[in-house]
């Protein structure tokens, strides 16, 4: 079978080929998006290959993403989560990760929610589909658009770059490749 990318690693094929690109559930769970959010921001400079393989000890270390158990990390667990050889030790996005959840909380308080953000920026699909990753842009205007609208609800790491990777994580761009198998099964966004 064609991929897109991870061929001949299993833990990248199996995301590539079970969630990468697939949209998410009507109505998600918060915590779902939150976790996407931080594990791309995580992966800004890194690989992505390296956030599969500690997202285990990820969703350990930040109490499954739940966002109020999250946004109430104090000092003591930025000290643990430095600590923790799970996971990237970057003090900067450990702390991002914890303001993120708070920025989430603050707009469920508010009466928002970050599916209907996420959802209000969803770029129109392409016409045709990518023939090679070079066609494959690295950010849109959309993803432009919602960083600035995420940073300015007190959100951090959440770059349009960072922010494209996230649409396509989640399903709201189909960038898998024309000659990709996940393509033709009708499971992709």
């Amino acid at each position: 079978m064609e991929r897109c990318f991870g061929a001949g690693n299993p833990l990248y094929e199996q995301y590539h080929d079970t969630e990468w690109g697939r949209p998410l559930p009507d109505d998600p769970e918060e915590s779902l998006l939150l976790e996407r959010l931080v594990l791309e921001g995580f992966q800004s400079g890194l690989n992505w290959i390296m956030i599969l393989r500690k997202r285990e000890a990820f969703r350990a270390a930040f109490a499954g993403f739940d966002p109020e158990t999250v946004a109430g990390f104090g000092e003591e667990d930025v000290a643990r989560l430095m600590a923790d050889p799970g996971i990237i030790r970057n003090e900067m996005k450990i702390r991002a990760a914890i303001a993120n959840a708070k920025a989430l909380v603050a707009l469920h308080v508010a009466g928002g929610r970050l599916a209907d953000i996420f959802a209000e920026h969803a770029p129109s699909p392409a016409l045709t589909p990518p023939e090679n990753r070079d066609e494959i842009p690295a950010r849109t205007p959309e993803s432009e658009a919602l960083s600035h609208r995420l940073k300015n609800l007190g959100f951090r790491f959440v770059g349009p770059v960072t922010l494209y990777s996230t649409m396509q994580a989640i399903g709201l761009v189909n960038d898998h490749l024309a000659s990709c198998w996940v393509r033709g099964t009708g499971t992709e966004a």
